[in-house]
């Protein structure tokens, strides 16, 4: 790598590690070994994840380096996405101890540390984005651990609040989306890959996430109700990040994109596509509400900056849209990485685009695509209404 090159990627990448590093502070330590979300690994399996896949990726694969610890090289490797009736079995007790993975830690570490100028950038790249989703990741699993077994963490200044907004829908004439990354503008993910463009009939979208107070309406006429909410004595709550407080009516709703589609037939509406999203979001401005910013949600009108054009599509939640998580033409998987995006190309994930609170600013970038399944309910997912 080049010197100046070579010290900002060293940079970014101590910089990925203290922000995984804080949220293991989150955990009590006698939780660790909790599994919040039942289709995922216990929280144990992060502590070591990241550091295998950086010593996997970089000192393995790009540096032919020995391996000093092959068993964790492989226990710590993979995360996984079960199908439905597929929940691992495994028993707290079949995991190593936090010690023997700390020290696994710092040793992978400091070896990466110090061979990091001879790794080709790509690969550094690829290291820290994947710590940064893992990030999010983290912490929408330690959102579903008890309130007791977490150690609360504040952020520099309250959210905003605002007034329920008017739903209001914007006119998008017809013309070209243009969806996927350059090789000149710098890393991408495989499945960003090739540039196309589409051309996309005149619709009309929301300009805003639909919100809690919306939402609720379909609850009180039979909808389901989001995993984030909470019914006591006829109230509904949101279920924050580190305690519960009435729903905040002027926020988003996170919900599946299966309870996103009921809703939107229920008003006489559809999600967006891929496409779609694209073009509505061509003169988007981020959202404050990024990067970490805030644990949980912010009003859908705490940006609002002009009536002309959609706001928060960057950031306050991912969005749902309406397509299949697939390989747009010319698509390569990458040799360093080729089980990245090609499992997931199997009609079962839809794409999700914008961002969340915990979303990192370098994974803002309008080619980075976010899939799930439909019914997978814990993710900071949005969604808006479109008319076409």
């Amino acid at each position: 790598m080049r010197n100046a090159q070579k010290h900002h990627l060293d940079l970014e990448l101590k910089a990925a590690r203290r922000q995984t590093d804080e949220l293991f502070q989150i955990v009590r330590p006698d939780s660790l070994y909790e599994r919040p979300i039942p289709e995922r690994h216990r929280i144990i399996f992060y502590l070591g994840h990241m550091e295998a896949f950086d010593w996997n990726l970089m000192a393995r694969r790009a540096l032919d380096e020995a391996s000093f610890h092959p068993t964790f090289d492989h226990l710590f490797a993979f995360g996984i996405d079960p199908p439905a009736g597929q929940l691992p079995q495994d028993a707290a007790s079949e995991w190593p101890g936090v010690e023997e993975i700390e020290r696994y830690n710092r040793r992978t570490r400091d070896a990466i540390d110090e061979s990091l100028a001879k790794v080709p950038e790509e690969m550094v790249h690829a290291a820290i984005e994947h710590r940064l989703m893992h990030a999010e990741t983290l912490a929408y699993i330690l959102h579903q651990l008890p309130y007791d077994r977490k150690l609360p963490r504040s952020t520099a200044d309250d959210p905003p609040r605002a007034s329920i907004p008017r739903t209001t829908f914007l006119e998008i004439p017809e013309g070209m989306a243009r969806l996927g990354n350059s090789p000149d503008n710098g890393f991408g993910w495989d499945n960003e890959y090739q540039p196309l463009a589409e051309n996309v009939p005149a619709f009309s979208i929301g300009r805003h996430k639909v919100t809690n107070a919306e939402y609720l309406e379909f609850v009180r006429q039979g909808g389901s109700p989001p995993l984030f909410w909470i019914e006591r004595a006829g109230a509904w709550f949101y279920r924050g990040m580190f305690a519960e407080m009435p729903l905040p009516m002027d926020c988003p709703v996170y919900a599946t994109k299966c309870q996103a589609e009921d809703y939107a037939r229920w008003r006489g509406a559809s999600l967006p596509s891929e496409a779609q999203f694209h073009r509505a979001a061509d003169s988007a401005v981020p959202s404050r509400n990024t990067d970490f910013r805030y644990w949980d949600p912010i009003p859908v009108t705490a940006d609002d900056t002009t009536e002309d054009i959609p706001a928060q599509m960057i950031g306050n939640g991912w969005e749902w849209t309406s397509s299949l998580f697939a390989p747009f033409p010319g698509f390569e998987s990458r040799a360093y990485y080729p089980n990245y995006s090609e499992p997931f190309f199997d009609g079962s994930h839809y794409v999700l685009k914008g961002g969340s609170p915990r979303t990192a600013a370098r994974l803002l970038r309008p080619s980075f695509r976010n899939w799930f399944r439909p019914s997978y309910p814990y993710i900071y997912a949005t969604f808006r209404l479109v008319h076409s």
